[in-house]
């Protein structure tokens, strides 16, 4: 499933491409996603256009001037594949080249002027799209509950240190719960607990002041790089431009399972666990 940077890339290759554009026409060709398409909310963006594209999270905002929202969420095998006006096709896609895009997995097609299209492909269906009006976007389900972003001067020291006050998880639970923070996901968690030098595993209100500064320092540190260098390519991603993501050149941790930790000095090997069902890497001797 793609997280934050990847999810960043999409957007900024979409700015790139539908910004400003109108929209001429909606074809709707399979309205059963994750979530039922509501055929006439979607028809009646029809003649907007789109004047921002923004992300929340692991969510995809494209707002139109209609005061709606196209709200976004690629699940784990969505993708936008664009054509151009010359009719080339470009891929905006997590896990599949270009050369895997099956026809029978097109589920909406936006025509816009200039020869644009967007096409949304989706084999297991597991994304969604919903229109939602625009001033009401921070009651939204997906929304309104989400913790900070990231990124963001929101999520500071002060902020990690009362919200940890009395609770009793893993550090790794935590920086996984959308409510405390928003679009992190299991591999820049992984990264993130690495380069701070903490075990997974440690309970929340165990961390002294200066591991909680680390952490955040390197969560930012590292979205930053992973943004900066298109997203990680665990299997095939790939903007807009059919640039691939190099973050995974830089994993010190994720999926490096019985391999030799790569921090300076460390003779330790990595360890996988898991931690709520999900794939955990750290080293027993460098993360205490």
């Amino acid at each position: 499933m793609p997280e934050l940077p990847e999810v960043e890339v999409v957007k900024k290759s979409l700015n790139k491409t539908i910004y400003h554009l109108t929209l001429k026409n909606i074809e709707i060709r399979n309205k059963f996603l994750r979530f039922k398409i509501n055929t006439k909310l979607m028809k009646k963006m029809v003649g907007s256009k789109v004047i921002s594209i923004n992300r929340r999270s692991k969510y995809i905002l494209i707002k139109f001037n209609n005061n709606y929202t196209i709200l976004v969420h690629l699940g784990m095998t969505g993708k936008f594949i664009i054509f151009d006006s010359k009719n080339i096709k470009r891929n905006s896609s997590f896990y599949y080249k270009l050369a895997d895009h099956k026809l029978n997995h097109d589920h909406l097609i936006f025509k816009f002027n200039k020869k644009i299209k967007l096409v949304y492909n989706d084999i297991r269906k597991f994304g969604f799209l919903k229109v939602e009006k625009t001033k009401k976007l921070n009651l939204n389900s997906h929304l309104k509950k989400l913790g900070p972003e990231p990124l963001s001067k929101n999520f500071s020291f002060h902020y990690f240190k009362k919200k940890i006050i009395q609770r009793k998880l893993s550090i790794k639970d935590l920086l996984m719960d959308q409510k405390f923070v928003a679009g992190l996901g299991n591999i820049y968690v992984n990264e993130a607990i690495f380069k701070s030098k903490i075990n997974p595993i440690m309970q929340v209100n165990n961390l002294n002041d200066k591991k909680i500064s680390s952490l955040i320092r390197n969560i930012k540190k590292i979205l930053n790089k992973a943004i900066k260098e298109g997203g990680s390519s665990i299997k095939d991603f790939n903007n807009i431009e059919g640039k691939e993501g190099n973050f995974q050149q830089f994993f010190n941790v994720y999926g490096r399972n019985g391999m030799h930790c790569t921090r300076a000095k460390c003779k330790g090997i990595v360890n996988k666990i898991k931690i709520s069902n999900r794939s955990t890497f750290f080293c027993s001797i460098c993360q205490k």
